[in-house]
């Protein structure tokens, strides 16, 4: 009988900095390992596509959803040729998030699972989110389950991807929530400088800090709320770049007290949970500028992982995801999302064997 399950992890974050790709084995007795693990940068074109998505028409929506999903089989397909994989059981997708309003019981995340199936001819599970937001949760995060059963050491998981999103027990249940975002807003501020993102937070660095912004930015109510909350970029927009944009301060200022901002919201949490240690991964974890600024404002012990898990933990959580979907095991816990019952969530498309052809865009 097989004990270890080979599958591809795929994860598409808010922040567009490209999609993780990641090819782990599970075994029986709960540990994994990454084999191998890459990302793909989007081109100039994807990147817009997927940014602006949530203004297209119906119909180019759809169009979108299954050409973004022929692009991630096709991914899928080059990965496991490049790294001559053999042993798929199957690929567990994200997706990327277009809309996400869970008090109006509605999610998307696009990149078709029966594209991504016929393309890279596997076995697919994705669409995570849905039965959550259906069952009166948030949708998120989703990424607690895998900390909670994978790394179960540490007093908290702190991602910094395009939002920030913690993971914790407390009174014996696991609770999870975003916080902030990180990578969605900088990454916007560092574009309007000519540049993808503050590498290393330099630009950043050389700011100043308004004061008055940061108090402002600290008041907005999503920060009073308690758990479960999670953010989207409708909130962001509508809220967040609202009280920035009407500062006249420079680009440097406004990432600079973002920086700030983002810091002091962190360590609220880590102080208002008592948290000793925290494993903190994502992209945010190579803004140096930004970690130098935790770890002046907190006592906690910062613990970074290595480049594996720092990238790709997300990737190898939606891979773990699909592993207990497929084995019919809860894979949402109620705890985090605020649902009325801990569920199995993901919808399973089977291998295809197709020679379509992928159409190119045609939006107007």
């Amino acid at each position: 009988m097989k004990n270890d399950t080979f599958c591809i992890g795929l994860m598409s974050g808010t922040s567009l900095d490209g999609l993780d790709i990641c090819y782990v084995r599970f075994d029986d007795a709960g540990t994994f390992e990454i084999l191998h693990a890459e990302t793909i940068n989007y081109t100039a074109d994807w990147r817009k596509n997927l940014s602006e998505a949530y203004q297209y028409s119906a119909m180019n929506l759809c169009e979108l959803d299954v050409n973004f999903g022929y692009f991630l089989g096709e991914q899928v397909k080059k990965f496991m040729q490049k790294y001559e994989i053999k042993d798929v059981d199957f690929v567990a997708s994200h997706g990327q998030t277009i809309f996400h309003q869970p008090k109006k019981s509605f999610t998307l995340q696009i990149g078709n699972g029966a594209a991504i199936a016929s393309r890279c001819q596997q076995k697919v599970v994705c669409d995570f989110r849905t039965q959550d937001v259906v069952l009166g949760g948030q949708g998120a995060p989703l990424v607690p389950i895998g900390d909670e059963l994978l790394f179960h050491q540490y007093d908290a998981c702190l991602n910094l991807g395009g939002f920030s999103n913690i993971s914790l027990n407390r009174n014996q249940q696991r609770i999870a929530f975003d916080i902030c975002p990180i990578n969605i807003v900088l990454n916007l501020y560092a574009n309007q400088l000519g540049v993808d993102y503050d590498k290393n937070g330099e630009i950043a660095q050389q700011g100043n800090v308004n004061h008055a912004l940061v108090e402002e930015l600290n008041q907005l109510a999503f920060y009073q709320l308690s758990y479960p909350k999670s953010l989207g970029y409708e909130w962001i927009e509508s809220e967040f770049l609202t009280i920035v944009d009407k500062y006249a301060i420079s680009t440097q200022d406004k990432l600079r007290s973002c920086v700030e901002h983002f810091v002091f919201q962190i360590q609220e949490v880590f102080s208002f949970y008592d948290i000793n240690n925290v494993l903190i991964t994502g992209g945010g974890v190579r803004n140096v500028f930004f970690i130098n600024r935790l770890r002046d404002l907190s006592d906690v012990e910062i613990i970074i992982p290595n480049d594996n898990l720092i990238d790709f933990k997300e990737a190898l959580i939606f891979a773990f995801l699909g592993y207990k979907r497929i084995k019919n095991e809860v894979n949402c816990l109620s705890s985090v999302t605020g649902a009325s019952k801990d569920h199995c969530s993901g919808v399973i498309f089977e291998a295809i064997k197709s020679n379509n052809i992928k159409r190119k865009f045609s939006f107007k």
